[in-house]
């Protein structure tokens, strides 16, 4: 075979010299794209569960009673079930005054009807303006009655408001019951967390965190359980069995700062993310409200639709929530609030 010609190796040679400089400089992209989105401090539980701890037992009961409350007594409750929406906050308030809260009510008025964003203030001690807000809306979607999405957020967050009634943190800590998060209400002015969120810019507030829990019951350890949007399928479990942080790139020292401390306090799996915005279910929730007026927030949860088929439907019923795990999550959330108010 004839030797090549000298000129066409050179030509080969810069040919693969200017294709190789494309494919490094992409491949220093997706590097830099998972050290500043994906890569989170610490490492997520791995392996069989321990047993739970009495505490986190109770605890899970609990929460059991309160979700069995909101999505099986009361059940659907939006602007188009007012009654039971009403009933949802009643029952909400009065679970908060009896372990000592005083409950202010923010009202506001929507198509002709009342609404009402419930909250209580843990006043902090040398850094009081420096506010940490946890929420979670009581609402629901049309026709579903709404036990993970989102009656699992309200029990967490009342479970965290028990946990913190007689304590004085550092920080001031705000617990809010959020309502009108569903559609046709979402991601507009009429959204509860909306309204609060503009009010505390109004007021020029410092909230240096805000945790939306949203949806944190649902697991399941079959295989090609959890779906993600995007790309995402490869940087995450297929296993739907953790609990997951979800920022926004702006928010990116709060996840971190999150999921690190509960992967230091929770034996529990955990997965997190600083990613763009308007990636399919990143800011589907109350946290959303809080980017749009320039205050950092996160997501805590089960990942919703990318793993619960019951998702928005009249299946959402508490049957379908795993309360033994949710009572681990919750204890690590209120480890996770403890350090961010301390």
């Amino acid at each position: 075979m004839a030797a090549m010609d000298p000129k066409y190796k050179r030509w080969i040679r810069r040919i693969s010299f200017w294709l190789g400089i494309p494919a490094a400089v992409l491949l220093v992209l997706v590097l830099l794209a998972w050290s500043v989105m994906i890569r989170m401090p610490g490492k997520s539980f791995a392996g069989p569960l321990p047993p739970a701890s009495p505490h986190e037992s109770a605890l899970g009961e609990q929460l059991r009673s309160d979700v069995e409350r909101l999505a099986g007594t009361i059940g659907e409750r939006n602007l188009e079930h007012a009654p039971a929406l009403d009933a949802a906050a009643a029952f909400i308030e009065s679970s908060l005054t009896d372990v000592g809260h005083e409950v202010r009510r923010q009202s506001f008025d929507v198509d002709g009807k009342t609404c009402h964003n419930l909250e209580v203030e843990v006043a902090g001690a040398d850094r009081a303006t420096e506010i940490v807000v946890v929420g979670a809306h009581f609402d629901t979607a049309p026709g579903a009655p709404g036990a993970d999405d989102n009656a699992s957020g309200v029990a967490a967050l009342l479970a965290l408001a028990r946990a913190f009634a007689h304590q004085q943190p550092i920080r001031t800590l705000r617990l809010v019951a959020f309502t009108n998060e569903e559609p046709p209400h979402f991601q507009m002015d009429s959204m509860g967390s909306f309204v609060y969120a503009r009010r505390c810019r109004e007021r020029n507030e410092n909230i240096v965190a805000m945790l939306s829990l949203e949806t944190v019951g649902y697991f399941s350890d079959a295989s090609d359980s959890q779906k993600y949007p995007a790309i995402f399928s490869v940087c995450y479990p297929s296993k739907g069995n953790f609990i997951a942080f979800v920022g926004n790139v702006g928010s990116r020292q709060l996840v971190r700062e999150t999921i690190g401390s509960f992967r230091r306090h929770a034996r529990f799996p955990s997965e997190g993310g600083a990613v763009p915005g308007f990636i399919d279910g990143v800011g589907w929730s109350d946290h959303w409200a809080f980017w749009h007026f320039g205050y950092p927030a996160v997501m805590v949860t089960d990942t919703a639709p990318f793993r619960n088929p019951h998702y928005h439907t009249r299946g959402d019923t508490p049957g379908t929530l795993d309360f033994d795990r949710m009572g681990r999550v919750v204890d690590g959330l209120r480890q996770v609030v403890a350090d961010l108010t301390e």
